[in-house]
This record gives structure tokens, C-alpha cells and sequence, in this order.
């Protein structure tokens, strides 16, 4: 999934050192290929070019794709390389193949690490450029997006690249009102910061990156993961870990704690606090201590984690203290930390209009989560999506709400799963999705033993980013006539991801070759459409952010194309069809007179007309009034008070000031050079910021039971228990959809 900068958040992670740009920073890592390396992309081919869904021969044409693949993934935006380096590369082109097929990646690490000396020596000349003052009264533009651009085709080029990029980083502080002294002090340490990070680069970096390349050449949801990276996958999968409960960020050369989770080892134990800088880490009552100042994150991160109920010490510098300040020493037991930020939440809004009066229930979904190795061992209450929703649904039977939006905005994906068992909830146990193999096989998922959990009133709220298995749910949604679709056209992801560890695979131990997710099958609806690139198209559609043409599977170069196949023998529970002309009359009617859905429409037309732009200016005087604009712009937005306090639920966190923050703010400042207590407050205010999208969801479904009621409209409902046409068992319950 791609996501372009607009040009007033403009930044990446710059870096620089303090030598010449001619020169050669010895930081610059010389990676080499490790022999576990070199077999686990020997297996990985073995299994790609046999079991994908679309396999492939690893030959030369196969090569050229993952040359081009490989340099896009290094430098994209064509920041680093000159034309002379493409050309010394070249040679590669067809030999990409033979270094996987021969089990020699000193090719492709080779590519890797002229990369990083690229990098590293670009960061030193934007550092160099400090010590220069830069003339803002010229009349002078920067292209911002250079993914389409060639690479420069000489050093004087790229030099003139890097002083405009340098330049608008500066201009953007400058705007921001810091002044010079601040301003270089804090360029000089972002560009430097990104040097070390660069200079931290490992084998297992490039590694990853090269079989990226290769797996996403053949299809893009297919991805090799290395052992540290298939564990993050697990954990978003089962929303667990064992740990301390905190979580942590790097900053100012410090794994930094940023948060504390409720109830966890840290929160419990009264000695920690967001802030504190975590110096060293000791294993057991007795452990020696390990310096972790400078470390990588995840490094850091890995040796914190540990079995349950073993002991971790902690050296730590508290966030009060100054660089030479009293360390104090925490010893914490850890534990199973439940990561609940991504499980589902309910809230409840109250809508208050000429037509009546009704509570929608509101679930927000993040993901579809299960354990599955929880469910591997047969554990009766593992943590899944469908459990959770199952149980908020019964909650709001007791609090008497009239109707329920499923919010699955932003949300990627998970467990075919939890897919089909939480479409159940709402039609019973008819056939939800179907599934074609490479073969050409045809199956039918369902859930034999689904038992509707709420029959009422329905609304899925989805935009771009909701993809996959939140797919599979809208559609069924939409086939069966059982919910309103409001929003965005969904992401286009079609495709089953199966998970094959390598490791396991050949019985190897310990785990060195990684996992890989392999495209398997793709899916169908039940009318036998297609989500693959069309995605699912919303009965009521809202405002679509111009950034997102470039997000989603049309987005990308080598997608499996849309088809058709037969459909599922199913009936559908409703059909709210002759709903959706009053529906879409109403909310017409409605966002007419709200001036914030107006403000979101006219930023969108905004944003379109800069994207379209693709430029900059780096004249003072021309920026100073584009943003005196827009200033005045968002001035007259926080006049806009929502005057109908009935409307909203004021117990609802997002329901609160509609003071929220404009697109077009600007602090020149990158995520971690924010003071940390700041920062956590303008997340916390985003959180609290008044969701216009979700209100007007709301409303719709408000009016949907209005309509129902003023009808006196009696729509048939699958009932708990109703037996629906037969349908194939699904063909297997360890498929995962990619998040």
C-alpha cells in the first residue's frame, strides 16, 4: 500500500554527518549474505514457483521484474542514485535469478550496499548545506514527488535535488516560526539521526528487501517475512505478547517509553512513566545488565520481551532527568499483555431529529484478530474479533439500541475466519464468500453454526483503507441486502494469503529462514462479482480523498485482474434497495447545511488541486500568504460550533469540540522531534476530535430505522438457528488474509 506526501507535510527522515560530500562516510555498513540466508531463498523459490496462486519460473524475464522491483523498494522517489549507478548496476539485471537458484546474494547485497553508501553520502552533503543561508526571496519551486521522475543524470544534478529538498526544510520551520539558531540545531540533528540509522542497518534488512522484491514481482500481497517480522505478524494477529506492558520509541539516540498499558507490569508497578528513557536491560534477579543506549528499537524491544513470568531489569534514566542524572533500577515480572487499542470498542450515539429519536449502537473493528495458536492447542477462549463483537452486540440488546454501524475504516484485513464467522452474526449460517484455488477449484466458506446476534437495523461504514477481510464482510453485507454500505470504495484486495513457515516446512530449529505469505487462492463474492481492484462500492458514498488514487490494489503495477464467476446458492435476508433513494435524499439534504461535511468537501477539492500541482515554492513571501490563507481558513472552520447539542452523544470521545486540527497545519517537525508530552496531547485531541464521517454514518442509519418504522415495514430477517441452502465447507481454517 503506497501513501504520497502532500507538499505541506512534507519530510522524510534526512541524515546527515560531518564529512564533504565527496567523501565516503565510514558509517556506511558493508552487509553480507549469511549461509541461512542463502537456503531460506532457496526454499522460498521452491515454494513459490509451486504453490502461489500465480506461479511463476524463477528465469531471467523473472529477474528483470525483481531488478526493477528491488530498485524501486531502495529508492523510489530517486533521491539517492544518479544514472551512472544504474548503469554500474545493470548487469545484475538477468543474474538475480542465478544468485537465488545458486545460493550466492552477494549480487543483490552488493545493490544493498551501494544504497546505503548512496544514502549516507547524500545525508552528509544536506548536513554540509546547514552552514550556508539560503535566499528566500528567489523565485524558486521544489517538486516534492519524484517517483515518476528519472534519476538525475549527473552528482551536479542530484546536488541541486538534495538543495532544494534542504532548503524547504528549512522554509517549513522557518514558517513555523523557529529561528535560525533552532532551525539548524535541528536539521543537524534529524539529518544525523538518520545517518545512524542508516549506519544500523543489518543483513536481515537487506535480505528482507531483496526477497520483497522477488515475492511482490510475482503478486503484490506476497511477502517474505524474516523471524523477527513474522513474530510482529503473529502479535497483530493475536493482539497478545509477553512483555512489560509499555510502548516504546526511539528518541534522541533513546528507547524511550511512550505509553504504559493499563493494567500491565509497568503501569502496575507504580516505578514507571511516559518519558523514562530505558538505558539497560538485564535478564532474571541476577542478570548482567546490557547497554542499550543506541540501540535499533526493535533490538531493543526483542530483549525486553521474554517467557511469562520471567524477571527483566531495567536501568532507567527518568524523563525528569537530565543526560548525567540518577539511573534507578525496576525489576518487572513479565506478563501476557493484551494489546486492546485493536480490539473492537462499542460506543452508543444518540440522534435527535424531526424524525424521532434513536441510539446506534457503534462498534469499531481495527482488524479481524484471532490467536491462532491459542486455537492450534484448542483453547476454548481465545481472543478473536468475532467473540468480542458477538459479546458488544449483546450488550447493546440490553441498552436498547435501535440500530448498529460496524465502523471498518482503516481496517486491513486478518482471518478469513473471523470473516465469515462475523458476517454470521448478522445473517445466520448462509454461505459468505467463495474461494478458487490455482486448480480452478471452487469452494464455499460458512459458518455451520452461526447464530444471528443481532437482526435489526444494520450500517458498514468503510473507506479506502478498509481491505480484504473487511471486504469479504461488506460485500456479504451488500449481497444479502442486510446493511446500508456507507463511505468510501473500499482498498480492491481480493486474494487469500496462506502463511508457510519455512522453518517448519524442512523441520529446521532454531528458526533462521522466516515465513512467507503466500497468495493461495483469491476470492469471490456470493454473487459470484469480484473484489479484486473494483473493490466494494458504498450505496451512500462520502467525499474520497484525492491522496487515496494512488492507495489501493489499482494503485499497484502487477495486480491479478478482475473476474467473474458463478454464484453461491444463497437467499438473500432483505432488500434495502427501495431504502437507499430516501436514505441518499436525506443525507443530501443534511450535509447541504453542515458546514463541516462542506469543509472536508472543499478540502478535498483542495488537496486534489495541489497534488495536481506537484510543486512547491520556496519564496518566502509566496508561502508566508498560501499560508495566511489557509490560516484564515481554518479561523472561520473553529467559528463553526455544532449549535445542536442533541445531535451528539456527549459521552462519545470523538463527539467532542469540533476545534480539530486543519490539513494544512504545518509544523515542520518530524514525529520524534515533538516533546513527547505534547505530542501525546495532540494525539489525544485528534482522538476527541469530532468525527463528521462517523456522525453523518450514524445518521444515516438513524434514518434507516425511521424509514423501517414510519413503514411500518417488516423486513424478513434470517432467524438464529434457520437452516439456508447448502453450501461447501470451507476448504480450510488456517488460511489468514494479509493485514
Amino acid at each position: 500500500m503506497k501513501n504520497k506526501l502532500l507538499w505541506f507535510v512534507l519530510s522524510i527522515a534526512l541524515a546527515a554527518q560531518a564529512a564533504a560530500f565527496e567523501a565516503t562516510p565510514a558509517s556506511a555498513p558493508v552487509l553480507k549474505p549469511q549461509p541461512e540466508q542463502s537456503q531460506a531463498a532457496h526454499l522460498s523459490a521452491a515454494v513459490l514457483t509451486k504453490y502461489h496462486y500465480k506461479a511463476m519460473p524463477l528465469d531471467d524475464a523473472m529477474s528483470e521484474k525483481i531488478f526493477d522491483r528491488y530498485l524501486k523498494s531502495l529508492d523510489s522517489e530517486k533521491l539517492f542514485f544518479v544514472q551512472d549507478d544504474i548503469g554500474q548496476l545493470a548487469s545484475a539485471r538477468t543474474r538475480l535469478d542465478n544468485a537465488i537458484i545458486d545460493k550466492d546474494l552477494s549480487l543483490p547485497f552488493a545493490m544493498f550496499n551501494l544504497y546505503t553508501k548512496r544514502v549516507v553520502e547524500r545525508f552528509a552533503y544536506a548536513r554540509s548545506l546547514l552552514g550556508e543561508k539560503f535566499n528566500f526571496q528567489e523565485k524558486e519551486n521544489y517538486r516534492y514527488d519524484r517517483e515518476k521522475e528519472s534519476w538525475p543524470a549527473t552528482e551536479q544534478e542530484m546536488r541541486e535535488v538534495w538543495r532544494k529538498r534542504v532548503k524547504n526544510d528549512w522554509l517549513r520551520l522557518k514558517l513555523a516560526g523557529k529561528d535560525d539558531k533552532s532551525i539548524f540545531e535541528t536539521l543537524d540533528k534529524r539529518y544525523e539521526n538518520s545517518q545512524r540509522r542508516v549506519s544500523r542497518t543489518k543483513s536481515d534488512d537487506a535480505f528482507q528487501s531483496f526477497m520483497n522484491a522477488y515475492a511482490m514481482a510475482i503478486e503484490p500481497h506476497t511477502n517474505y517475512l524474516v523471524p523477527r517480522t513474522a513474530e510482529d505478524f503473529n502479535i497483530t494477529m493475536r493482539l497478545s505478547l509477553v512483555g512489560i506492558g509499555a510502548v516504546l520509541t526511539e528518541k534522541d539516540d533513546y528507547t524511550t517509553i511512550r505509553e504504559l498499558t493499563p493494567g500491565g507490569p509497568a503501569e502496575l508497578s507504580g516505578q514507571l512513566k511516559p518519558g523514562d528513557r530505558i538505558i539497560g536491560v538485564a535478564q532474571g534477579e541476577n542478570g548482567a545488565m546490557t547497554d542499550i543506549q543506541g540501540w535499533r528499537l526493535d533490538d531493543s524491544v526483542a530483549l525486553i520481551r521474554g517467557a511469562t513470568d520471567s524477571v527483566v531489569q531495567l536501568d532507567v534514566l527518568p524523563a525528569d532527568a537530565g543526560p548525567d542524572g540518577k539511573h534507578k533500577r525496576v525489576s518487572l515480572i513479565r506478563k501476557k499483555i493484551t494489546l486492546e487499542e485493536q480490539a473492537a470498542k462499542k460506543s452508543i450515539l444518540t440522534v435527535k431529529d424531526k424524525h424521532g429519536e434513536q441510539r446506534i449502537g457503534v462498534i469499531t473493528l481495527p482488524t479481524f484478530y484471532q490467536d491462532f495458536e491459542a486455537k492450534a492447542k484448542g483453547e476454548r477462549n481465545l481472543k478473536s474479533a468475532t467473540r468480542d463483537v458477538s459479546r458488544l452486540l449483546n450488550e447493546f440488546k440490553k441498552e436498547k439500541i435501535d440500530g448498529v454501524l460496524v465502523d471498518l475504516r482503516n481496517n486491513g484485513g486478518g482471518s478469513l475466519t473471523e470473516a465469515v464467522e462475523l458476517t454470521g452474526l448478522f445473517i445466520g449460517n448462509g454461505p459468505v464468500v467463495q474461494q478458487r484455488d490455482a486448480k480452478g477449484n471452487v469452494s464455499v466458506a460458512k459458518d455451520a453454526n452461526a447464530k444471528v446476534a443481532w437482526d435489526g437495523p444494520l450500517g458498514v461504514l468503510i473507506n479506502r483503507g478498509s481491505a480484504s477481510a473487511s471486504e469479504i464482510f461488506a460485500a456479504a453485507m451488500q449481497d444479502y441486502g442486510r446493511g446500508v454500505l456507507i463511505g468510501e470504495r473500499s482498498f480492491g484486495k481480493g486474494t487469500v494469503q496462506a502463511m508457510i513457515n519455512l522453518d517448519q516446512m524442512v523441520k529446521n530449529e532454531p528458526a533462521t529462514f522466516g515465513e512467507l505469505k503466500l497468495t493461495v487462492a483469491q476470492f469471490f463474492r456470493i454473487n459470484g462479482g469480484s473484489t479484486q481492484l473494483r473493490g466494494v462500492k458504498p450505496e451512500i458514498l462520502f467525499p474520497m480523498r484525492p491522496e487515496l488514487d494512488d492507495f489501493g490494489e489499482s494503485s499497484y503495477d502487477n495486480p491479478l485482474p478482475w473476474v467473474k464467476i458463478g454464484a453461491a446458492d444463497y437467499a438473500p435476508v432483505d432488500d434495502l434497495n427501495s431504502l437507499i433513494p430516501e436514505l441518499l435524499n436525506r443525507h443530501e439534504a443534511r450535509v447541504k447545511t453542515d458546514k463541516e461535511f462542506q469543509a472536508l468537501r472543499e478540502d478535498v477539492a483542495e488537496v486534489t488541486r495541489l497534488r495536481k500541482k506537484n510543486m512547491v515554492s520556496l519564496n518566502e513571501a509566496e508561502r508566508r500568504k498560501e499560508r495566511d490563507e489557509q490560516e484564515a481558513k481554518l479561523t472561520a472552520r473553529e467559528k463553526v460550533k455544532i449549535t445542536s447539542a442533541s445531535n451528539n452523544d456527549p459521552t462519545l470521545g470523538k463527539q467532542a469540540s469540533s476545534n480539530r486540527k486543519s490539513i494544512f497545519q504545518d509544523d515542520g517537525l518530524q514525529a520524534n522531534e515533538r516533546n513527547l508530552t505534547t505530542d501525546l496531547a495532540a494525539e489525544k485531541s485528534r482522538k476527541n476530535t469530532r468525527d463528521v464521517l462517523l456522525i453523518e454514518a450514524a445518521n444515516i442509519v438513524a434514518d434507516e430505522v425511521a424509514i423501517m418504522r414510519s413503514n411500518e415495514r417488516i423486513a424478513f430477517r434470517t432467524k438464529p438457528g434457520m437452516q439456508l441452502p447448502p453450501a461447501q465447507k470451507q476448504s480450510s481454517e488456517s488460511v489468514r488474509l494479509g493485514i
